[in-house]
């Protein structure tokens, strides 16, 4: 995070806000985002994916909260953070017995039936649900590495807390890792995902950096890491970008995830530019940024997790004029409430389809807890998040 002091006593400006800018709207903002995210967190620690909407209400994914989880842990509420990962070591340790399972078989060159693999979603209280979902996903799984580690380091907590769950999760990983599997938006399931692969390989590398687990885990963690980013690099480039999934030129809205935070790529390697600029062009409008070119969920609206994520890397770059852009647009699609929805219905790319997502599952999920912990860590890249507490 930038250093930042204030622009004048009590004015809270950070000295690396756009001249002009008070501020005081998207500091309020991140004290909301806070507050919906805690608010609704279950006793169990989960965090809900959406309250409120029909067919993520009720379930709690690892992808939603491990970066839901990074935004709280970045605003400073280390419980929260904790009681989150108490939760998923939980849901981890009572499926050691089918980890073990899978573990077994890819060791033995046999491949996993896709329903006995670990489901994408769970209930609050950890059981795996009865209603049929876009199962199997793995970039949860590493994500949950990456934040986990993340938050220890940040607040120096001690990773034994976790371990069990670690050393699972770990040895998930490295057995499914090259598994064709779902995306981050639970389609294509016959694909190589490349933002699932970054996802993988920033999980790993933290995981074997933190010190935690024993010598051949770290080992494992360290090799597979490499396998997936040469992967990537031979079978995931094109046009000097990063793509959608290994073999296309296709890109996604994801895709700077492999940037930051998972560091599959330095911020100026040349293809790291190319893929923001990329992303950008086919994909950011006036701060916004959709999921991908073909997108019909909703009418193909623009995602604000998304623009949260492409302004992070923006800033990490140095581009701090246009992360801020970003920013300011994620503030103004909340609601009257302060809630933020998952996506907005601007500059739609197929508005055809609207409305049968409409007649399907109802109003577009508000608040979608992703987009409040995405804020925050938007914020706090650009020296919001003092200005909240101090």
């Amino acid at each position: 995070m930038p250093p930042t002091s204030p622009a004048g006593e009590d004015s809270g400006v950070p000295a690396s806000a756009p001249a002009g800018d008070t501020s005081a709207d998207l500091v309020e903002l991140a004290r909301r985002s806070h507050q919906v995210i805690t608010e609704h967190q279950h006793p169990s620690g989960a965090y809900p994916a959406s309250p409120t909407f029909s067919a993520y209400r009720g379930f709690a994914w690892f992808r939603d909260g491990s970066f839901t989880a990074e935004g709280i842990s970045r605003y400073g509420d280390a419980e929260s953070a904790n009681r989150f990962h108490d939760w998923i070591c939980g849901v981890l340790s009572a499926r050691g017995e089918q980890i073990r399972e899978v573990v077994q078989a890819t060791a033995a060159g046999e491949e996993t039936p896709m329903e006995r693999m670990l489901p994408t979603r769970f209930t609050l209280d950890g059981d795996d649900g009865s209603v049929p979902w876009w199962d199997f996903q793995t970039d949860g799984y590493g994500m949950w590495l990456w934040a986990v580690a993340t938050h220890a380091k940040r607040h120096g907590v001690d990773l034994s807390r976790w371990r069990a769950g670690i050393e699972l999760c770990h040895d998930y990983v490295v057995s499914a890792w090259h598994r064709p599997c779902y995306d981050w938006w639970e389609e294509n399931v016959e694909q190589r995902h490349v933002s699932t692969l970054g996802a993988l390989y920033g999980g790993l590398t933290a995981i074997a950096a933190a010190g935690v687990l024993d010598d051949e885990r770290t080992s494992r963690a360290a090799q597979t890491a490499g396998e997936i980013r040469k992967l990537v690099l031979d079978e995931g480039v094109s046009g000097g970008h990063l793509t959608k999934w290994l073999g296309t030129d296709a890109v996604d809205g994801s895709l700077p995830a492999c940037i930051v935070p998972f560091g599959l790529l330095d911020v100026d390697d040349p293809i790291a530019v190319a893929t923001r600029a990329a992303v950008a062009r086919d994909l950011d409008v006036d701060g916004g940024v959709h999921r991908f070119r073909a997108d019909v969920f909703y009418g193909g609206g623009q995602w604000l997790l998304l623009a949260a994520l492409l302004g992070w890397n923006r800033a990490a770059a140095g581009e701090t004029g246009a992360a801020w852009q970003h920013l300011r647009w994620i503030a103004a699609q909340a609601t009257d409430d302060g809630e933020l929805p998952e996506q907005v219905p601007d500059h739609l790319l197929a508005p055809e389809h609207r409305q049968e997502w409409l007649d399907r599952w109802g109003p577009v999920a508000t608040p979608l807890l992703w987009s409040h912990g995405m804020y925050l860590i938007l914020a706090d890249e650009l020296g919001l998040l003092p200005e909240v507490t101090r």
